[in-house]
């Protein structure tokens, strides 16, 4: 990357003037901003930001942006507060480490890898976990080192484990769960949040196993995916991105499927590419998404 560019985001309490002054930190720096968003939810009395701006010019060296924007954040009284005030720095030539999650279905794997390779997203693939064998083929095709870790409730925790050693062997920054089909227990998601869920429903609803069938049986108009942020509560963690498509009574539970495939693939890879692009803000159980 020609020109690397740095990245707020921030949640704290709101106030007036903070747009003002966290853009001023950026220019009193020399920085160039070429992004900015905001958003205030007024229920919760949160200001919420994304800001980016060029290094090039910039006058602090990457090591010390960080230092420097939290001794400037505790020079003001809303920043500092310890309830509500976080923020994160990212710099967009750091290259994240993904690793796919799959169980027996392929086709949000094969989604992930095509758009990779066409450089949709920046990022490596250097691993994919799977509880079956049957998609070792699609990782050698395309160079990728393969695990399979067979899981039951017996030997989960133990599973577990490995699962962890082999993400920290690869250094991973991601999971995504790419139709893994298994329960990732709290105690795996305290260690490692950063997960991605696909669901294949509009969530909250048909919340868990086989929902297109139970849509079918409700005679439903509308179907839709959900990619969320994995936590310990089943498909109740932040909602990142979701869609939805029209069925007719004409469809069957095939159909369904179906045109949720479609679907999946399209809501996943919008999220990850959210997520690698630092666009997404957690806050509670909730996200902002900046365009």
């Amino acid at each position: 990357m020609t020109n690397p560019t740095a990245t707020l985001l921030i949640s704290c309490p709101d106030q007036r003037g903070l747009v003002a002054k966290i853009a001023n930190f950026i220019y009193a720096n020399g920085g160039n901003i070429i992004h900015a968003d905001q958003h205030t939810d007024f229920a919760a009395g949160l200001f919420l930001t994304r800001i980016e701006w060029q290094l090039q010019g910039f006058n602090l060296p990457r090591d010390l942006i960080g230092p420097a924007f939290n001794a400037f954040a505790k020079r003001h009284e809303v920043f500092a507060q310890p309830l509500g005030a976080k923020w994160e720095l990212h710099f967009s030539d750091t290259v994240p480490r993904i690793a796919i999650w799959v169980s027996r279905q392929d086709h949000c794997l094969f989604d992930l890898i095509w758009r990779h390779r066409a450089k949709e997203f920046v990022a490596e693939i250097p691993l994919i976990i799977s509880n079956h064998t049957n998609l070792k083929g699609v990782a050698e095709q395309f160079g990728i080192d393969y695990h399979h870790i067979p899981i039951t409730k017996d030997n989960k925790a133990e599973q577990e484990i490995k699962q962890l050693e082999l993400l920290r062997q690869y250094k991973i920054d991601l999971v995504v769960l790419a139709k893994y089909m298994q329960i990732v227990s709290a105690d795996f998601i305290k260690k490692f949040p950063q997960i991605i869920n696909i669901h294949h429903s509009f969530l909250p609803a048909f919340v868990g196993a086989n929902p297109y069938h139970r849509a079918f049986e409700r005679g439903v108009k509308i179907i839709g995916a959900t990619a969320h942020y994995a936590t310990a509560d089943l498909d109740a963690g932040p909602i990142i991105e979701q869609d939805v498509v029209r069925v007719s009574h004409r469809d069957e539970v095939e159909d369904l499927i179906r045109k949720g495939k479609d679907l999946e693939r399209v809501v996943l890879a919008r999220a990850v590419r959210s997520h690698l692009q630092n666009r997404v803000l957690v806050y509670g159980n909730r996200t902002v998404v900046f365009e």
